[in-house]
């Protein structure tokens, strides 16, 4: 398949900057299947849309502020985002610790270039190998533990799409998130409420937890003329037998497993293609794939020519490009702050 064949056109007005005061009022395109139009409504409108007995799969990953502004002796800017930690510790360490990075700009960056704040003292990163597909080793050196150091320097690693400044940090996370980790929320999670889950369980639909650790995997363009040429940067997930159980007592039971983003059906189905409960995932999901466990999912709307577009058409056809049509010309908005769909695997 042609990359090509995954583009469309996106309006840059069509890209939200900030997201609504209220998560729950993004908007909801509900997909009903080929030939019949879509219906609209509203993310707080789940639970009604979903039947007693579905299983939602939540990915409770927490985004890490991991975008550094830092500074080099001679005052230069530079940026280090970090991706993965490499030498397996904990945020609760202080010393040193061995991150995968993307670092800004990086020719510029020789190995041993060491970096600090513009202002304050605490926190130290010395940019190493080059890693390929532009990434970088770094070493950071923190007076005390990580995470305090990362909150006390970092900002949250907005996409470069959204220009304007997040006022609330709080709103790149779900309300369902737990050990931090991530460079990217799992954004169709971040219009979910305490109060939209209560109705949802209220109705007899149960919930079950993944975690997948979302890194390069999940934001990195598709810079191949062909789909097939393309390679998945590795990603750790966990899903644990529980919800693997939920999954299968759910369908043999007549019900529907629903992913909540494109993170939770990539653990899902690597959990299943992989056999095996958390490791390293590489699974590309395009063209006839054969879903093992995800029924339906609700998403938000992605980039042109992105894995993420990709896996929507694996999962309910070329289809996909009439509900973006729809959705541009209804004025619905794009990308990680935008609204959302919700899809039926075909």
């Amino acid at each position: 398949m042609e990359t090509a064949a995954f583009d469309y056109e996106l309006p840059e007005s069509a890209i939200a900057q900030h997201p609504l005061a209220e998560r729950d009022a993004a908007r909801l395109l509900v997909d009903q299947g080929a030939g019949n139009p879509p219906t609209n409504h509203i993310v707080r409108n789940l639970p009604d849309l979903l039947e007693p007995g579905d299983l939602l799969v939540l990915n409770t990953t927490r985004v890490l502020p991991a975008r550094l502004a830092l500074r080099k002796e001679t005052g230069a800017a530079v940026e280090v985002l970090l991706l993965e930690r490499l030498d397996g510790g904990s945020l609760s360490d202080s010393g040193q610790s061995r991150w995968e990075a993307l670092v800004r700009p990086g020719r510029k960056l020789p190995p041993g270039t060491i970096v600090r704040p513009a202002e304050g003292n605490g926190l130290e990163v010395v940019i190493g190998d080059d890693l390929g597909e532009g990434r970088r080793a770094v070493t950071i050196d923190v007076d005390g533990p990580l995470l305090d150091a990362l909150e006390h320097f970092g900002v949250m690693p907005l996409p470069p799409y959204i220009t304007e400044v997040l006022a609330e940090q709080e709103r790149y996370q779900t309300v369902f998130s737990q050990r931090p980790a991530s460079a990217a929320a799992p954004t169709a999670g971040l219009h979910l409420t305490p109060e939209v889950l209560a109705r949802c369980a209220e109705r007899g639909i149960t919930r079950a937890d993944v975690e997948l650790v979302v890194g390069l995997g999940t934001f990195r363009p598709i810079a191949t003329d062909q789909i097939e040429d393309h390679v998945m940067h590795g990603e750790y997930f966990r899903v644990p037998q529980s919800t693997l159980d939920a999954c299968a007592q759910t369908k043999a039971n007549g019900g529907r497993v629903v992913a909540i983003g494109t993170t939770a059906v990539r653990a899902l189905e690597s959990a299943a293609a992989l056999g095996t409960n958390d490791g390293r995932t590489e699974l590309f999901i395009h063209g006839e794939y054969d879903f093992a466990i995800v029924d339906r999912m609700m998403t938000n709307f992605h980039l042109p020519k992105s894995s993420l577009i990709v896996m929507i058409d694996a999962f309910i056809g070329p289809r996909w490009r009439d509900l973006y049509s729809d959705a541009l010309r209804d004025g619905y908005r794009f990308l990680s702050f935008g609204d959302a769909m919700l899809l039926t695997r075909h």
